[in-house]
């Protein structure tokens, strides 16, 4: 499991005895930093001790203590524990906090989302608008005193559905069933969607200026109903003749706050909601969030319960890899046969997921402690013959048909994705990043679970180009079939997990940030316990949404033929990108 960042990491409040001092409150770590300092503070975390990499910036509202926080943890591409620290503000509006883009340029969309959801003000930020919902939405959802139009009760399970399980909807006490409520100065009549205005300005700001030729620029609109993008996303583009100037993905289409839902649901409820983050790969979204919870309850995993929750893992990880390869080969326009040799390997897959847990894409099968069920034996066979047979075979099979196409060649190679150092400056992680030629693996930088018992390499690819991005998943199905084939041999018997079954779990009070190594990178989930049976702040860092972020970056200058290409090389999700 991963070690929570602590004082004895870093020293940072002796580097800065004035404006830094150690977070104290039972049950947390790392640093609090004085709002006017922390700009300077966090450019000596990066280029003084080396942090890098920013992961994630939480907002957190401290009702009780009339306090907002914004928690930011901060890693090396070198390995190891990370960093967490913290500034504290009063919860008097507005509330502001200085911006760290021009520190780690990765925080962009995480401040806008803890704009968006908790309204607090990011001074400095160039582009602080709405992110996840619209503009016509009446206050900030995460914040502790909001209340929708049809508040019943804080958490779940409400006492009318509990244990006499009756409810009835909460419109049908309205005549009119309207749950709508406007802000004070909004006139739904003359809205016009999405503030246009806004988002084409922001994105003339980011536009190249020409090499002194008076030409014009037009702005297409890719989606939100594209069948390039894989989910509901718009991108407004803005093109000098088919060169890409400026881009600006807008989302939230699909947005329900997955982080209000935990909010209100128990520890234990919440893990079939994770299932829905990246529908692809249930297993290990299921992975990232029993990690943390257990890291706040301090309880063990059972060891046979270990190597399930790895096999679960890396098979989610191949079978993610070879539709991957399928639909980007749809997306250039090879349609539908790559993607049905894809299907059918993910299908098999899917099989054994089912066999275990009794679904196929909506698991629910992690549990605090291990799993919900052992692997029945003839699955276990099943699983055998797909790792040691199947699946290298075909994945072999794969490159044969593919690797060598002339269009492909020419379509993928020499085509920059993004160097090493812009990855890092985006806070991008996964495939991506490894493919610029960055070592960073969590099972590898930071193991958890028994990933430190087997013997793996971290894929790696220097030329941070398409090719290099699309073979690095060829790479990388290898490795997992590596650790496959010995979690397999050394997998022990016992029971499955370390826990009595429990309709609900305490969690003692403080706060955790677990995270594994998704396929589409880093995915994180910072949970605040108050000791109560729901979580007082659950919060996901998504990879999709995350390493969007670069999508500008990666296509300004190409052209607007490569961008359905471009996008494709992030894998993203809209599930996990919306929440």
């Amino acid at each position: 499991m991963t070690a929570p960042a602590s004082t004895q990491t870093v020293d940072l409040a002796a580097r800065f005895p004035q404006s830094v001092s150690a977070d104290a409150r039972p049950g947390y770590s790392g640093f609090i930093v004085k709002k006017e300092n922390l700009v300077e503070v966090a450019t000596a975390i990066r280029d003084e001790f080396g942090y890098d990499l920013l992961a994630t910036v939480t907002g957190v509202d401290y009702l009780a203590e009339n306090k907002m926080e914004v928690v930011y943890h901060a890693f090396k591409t070198t390995g190891g524990a990370g960093l967490t620290f913290k500034v504290q503000v009063d919860r008097v509006d507005p509330v502001e906090v200085p911006s760290l883009i021009n520190v780690w340029a990765g925080v962009d969309f995480q401040e806008r989302e803890a704009y968006d959801l908790l309204g607090i003000r990011f001074t400095g930020h160039p582009d602080l608008r709405r992110i996840l919902m619209w503009e016509g939405y009446e206050g900030h959802p995460l914040r502790k005193d909001w209340k929708e139009a049809f508040f019943e009760e804080e958490t779940k399970p409400f006492k009318s559905r509990w244990p006499d399980g009756k409810f009835a909807f909460a419109e049908e006490n309205n005549p009119f069933r309207d749950n709508l409520k406007f802000p004070a100065d909004f006139d739904p009549e003359a809205y016009q969607p999405e503030t246009e205005e806004d988002l084409y300005a922001s994105l003339e700001r980011h536009t190249l200026k020409g090499d002194g030729l008076n030409t014009d620029h037009i702005v297409v609109n890719m989606g939100p109903h594209h069948p390039s993008t894989h989910g509901v996303l718009r991108v407004a583009v803005n093109l000098d003749g088919e060169t890409i100037t400026g881009l600006k993905p807008v989302m939230g289409y699909l947005h329900r706050n997955h982080d209000k839902i935990g909010e209100r649901n128990t520890y234990l409820q919440i893990i079939p909601y994770t299932d829905r983050l990246d529908y692809f790969n249930s297993m290990s979204n299921n992975f990232g969030y029993v990690v943390t919870v257990e890291k706040l309850m301090k309880i063990p995993v059972a060891e046979r319960a270990e190597y399930i929750r790895v096999i679960m893992a890396e098979l989610s990880r191949v079978q993610n890899h070879l539709i991957f390869i399928g639909m980007l080969m749809n997306d250039l326009g090879t349609m539908y046969t790559p993607s049905l040799y894809a299907f059918e390997e993910r299908e098999l897959i899917l099989d054994i997921f089912e066999a275990v847990s009794g679904a196929r894409m909506m698991c629910n099968y992690f549990r605090f402690g291990g799993v919900v069920r052992d692997i029945p034996d003839f699955v276990l066979q099943k699983i055998k013959d797909l790792v040691y047979d199947r699946l290298p075979a075909k994945t072999d099979e794969m490159e044969r048909f593919l690797n060598e196409n002339e269009v492909l060649v020419a379509r993928l190679k020499g085509m920059r994705v993004l160097n090493a150092e812009d990855a890092i400056r985006y806070s991008v992680t996964g495939p991506v990043l490894r493919a610029a030629g960055v070592p960073y693996d969590l099972r590898r930088a930071e193991p958890y679970s028994v990933y430190d018992r087997f013997d793996f390499d971290v894929a790696l690819r220097h030329d941070g180009d398409m090719m290099d991005n699309y073979l690095i998943r060829f790479d990388e199905i290898r490795q997992s079939l590596r650790i496959l084939e010995q979690a397999l041999k050394q997998m022990p018997e016992g029971p499955i997990n370390s826990q009595k079954p429990q309709y609900q779990v305490r969690v003692p009070a403080g706060e955790a940030y677990g995270r594994i190594e998704s396929p589409k990178g880093e995915l994180g989930f910072y949970v605040v316990s108050n000791g109560k049976p729901n979580p007082y702040r659950y919060h996901v860092r998504t990879a999709s949404y995350v390493n969007l972020q670069a999508l500008e970056k990666m296509c300004v200058g190409t052209k607007i033929a490569d961008f359905v290409a471009l996008l494709a090389m992030l894998d993203i999700v809209m599930g996990e990108l919306d929440r």
